[in-house]
């Protein structure tokens, strides 16, 4: 679990839901009221991926961002535990199968933007794999023109409420169908 403290972008303008979003973007907004509810929309999210999609997760420390991370790895039957590679910057998780390796990135030591993130090959593995990256917002929108944001909200504080509000925001033609790819999710619209 993650250690509560603020997040560097706390004050940007990318934490609004359509900052930085195409004028075609799609929003779709879920209620999650648990870790396990947070990890089962990580594997109804993975059913909706593809090789070279790029998925940037944001939320403050503990919001659940690995959570749906670790549910992203099991939907896509990736090998290995997927863990916050907060202090290895990286983590690559290969398929099981014939599905896209899982590429696990937390960016929030990195305030470089990508000519940081260049050292990681990231636009080497985009095609091939699904790259998720933490605390992404204006450090990787430049890797491709669809992105997937995730805003991840919760209560602050001295609280041990585990409901989030969950942010999808679809930039770019490739998630145009992102309300029907999701239908009955409990999405709104």
């Amino acid at each position: 679990m993650e250690a509560p403290h603020s997040s560097p972008a706390a004050d940007s303008p990318h934490d609004s839901p359509a900052a930085g979003a195409a004028p075609d973007a799609v929003t779709v907004r879920i209620a999650v009221d648990s870790p396990e509810r947070m990890q089962e929309l990580g594997r109804r999210l993975a059913g909706v991926l593809a090789p070279g999609d790029l998925v940037m997760l944001t939320g403050e420390l503990g919001a659940g961002k690995t959570t749906l991370t670790r549910g992203l790895g099991e939907g896509l039957g990736v090998r290995g535990a997927v863990t916050s590679p907060t202090f290895v910057i990286a983590r690559v998780h290969p398929p099981l199968s014939g599905g896209p390796a899982l590429v696990h990135v937390d960016a929030y030591r990195l305030g470089g933007g990508l000519d940081e993130m260049e050292d990681l090959d990231l636009d080497v593995s985009l095609p091939d794999s699904v790259v998720v990256v933490e605390w992404g917002d204006g450090k990787v929108e430049e890797l491709s023109e669809d992105r997937l944001r995730v805003l991840i909200d919760r209560a602050t504080g001295d609280t041990d409420d585990d409901r989030r509000e969950v942010t999808l925001v679809g930039v770019g033609p490739r998630w145009a169908g992102l309300r029907e790819d999701l239908a009955g999710s409990g999405a709104e619209r």
